[in-house]
């Protein structure tokens, strides 16, 4: 009897063991680790409704060029062996300061006939972020966000605190005038939705394999009572992790806050395995899709691999790498 009550416990003891040694378990090789850029860099300029009646060729080229401009810039820094931190600073700011995007000087206007802009910025090292929230006479918030997170105890500071914070530091102030562009303002007047929507990000990933992502943003034409978007929201529209990502986004940033677009991407990836194309995909194309958001993400993996993925017919974008990769485009 025992014999018999034994045989069941020894027969699955020799599977297992058969099992195990089995010809496929042992010849099996493990999926090959990406091959890792030295630095990359990925960069976007809002993404929206666009087609070739309301943005033709010239127009186009404009952009093109400004993307080329700007991703140069960051490259040629973490060329250099510039931490990405910088590199997200200064790609940012020369895309601030150019009227083309809806950041800074091309910060569109409220229903006040105000700019109040937005922006953070976090490391994927350490998890470290600072953000800035309704500033009107920050010439560059970018660098304000990124002073909130070195040189202070907080994370976001927002409307006049900010500006005292910014000018205490050194950073230029400048008068609300600067901000206006009669392009944004005429958008204001005719409330073309077509416009409504527009951001500036960059991530980078230096030699050290440091992640960052920073975000920055005038925010919707016509908003009111001091309306704050995902830009400055950290998880929503900027996030950095060196374990798996960075992310900027850019669209519709009711939808990108509550779905918590950008660390969602890396929670997918760190949890579930996918790829940064796969996650990015997830949340763009499908999640996003079903809630009624629109909108797009750039992003880097680890390795300095790209995803710029969007959900609308166009987004202003840019990536390039340490070999030599490049690509500009602005449709989908």
């Amino acid at each position: 009897m025992m014999n018999r009550m034994l045989f069941p416990f020894f027969a699955i003891l020799v599977f297992l063991s058969t099992a195990c040694n089995s010809p496929v378990d042992k010849n099996r090789t493990p999926d090959p680790q990406p091959v890792a850029y030295e630095y990359a860099l990925v960069l976007h300029g809002g993404a929206g409704s666009m087609n070739f009646e309301n943005l033709p060729e010239p127009r186009q080229q404009q952009y093109k060029h400004a993307l080329d401009s700007a991703l140069q810039l960051g490259l040629d820094l973490l060329k250099k062996g510039g931490a990405s931190i910088d590199a997200v600073e200064v790609v940012i700011r020369c895309m601030e300061d150019n009227p083309l995007f809806n950041a800074g000087k091309g910060a569109v206007f409220t229903s006040e006939g105000k700019n109040e802009m937005d922006a953070s910025i976090m490391t994927g090292e350490d998890l470290n972020a600072g953000a800035v929230a309704g500033v009107t006479d920050i010439r560059n918030p970018i660098s304000a966000a990124r002073a909130v997170m070195e040189q202070s105890k907080h994370v976001i500071l927002a409307g006049e605190g900010a500006s005292v914070f910014a000018e205490e530091v050194g950073l230029e102030i400048v008068d609300p005038s600067y901000f206006y562009t009669k392009h944004r303002f005429e958008s204001l007047q005719r409330a073309l939705e077509k416009e409504k929507h527009g951001t500036v990000g960059c991530v980078a990933l230096d030699r050290n394999r440091n992640l960052c992502a920073g975000t920055s943003t005038g925010g919707m034409t016509n908003k009111k009572y001091g309306r704050i978007g995902d830009s400055p929201i950290i998880g929503a529209g900027t996030y950095a992790n060196n374990r798996t990502c960075g992310v900027s986004g850019t669209g519709h940033g009711e939808f990108f806050m509550r779905w918590l677009v950008a660390y969602d991407i890396s929670a997918l990836m760190e949890y579930k395995g996918m790829d940064v194309e796969e996650a990015a995909k997830e949340v763009v194309e499908k999640k996003l899709v079903e809630a009624g958001g629109d909108g797009g993400v750039i992003c880097l993996d680890k390795y300095g691999r790209a995803a710029m993925v969007t959900n609308t017919s166009g987004m202003f974008r840019a990536y390039g790498n340490s070999n030599g990769d490049r690509v500009v485009a602005i449709f989908k």
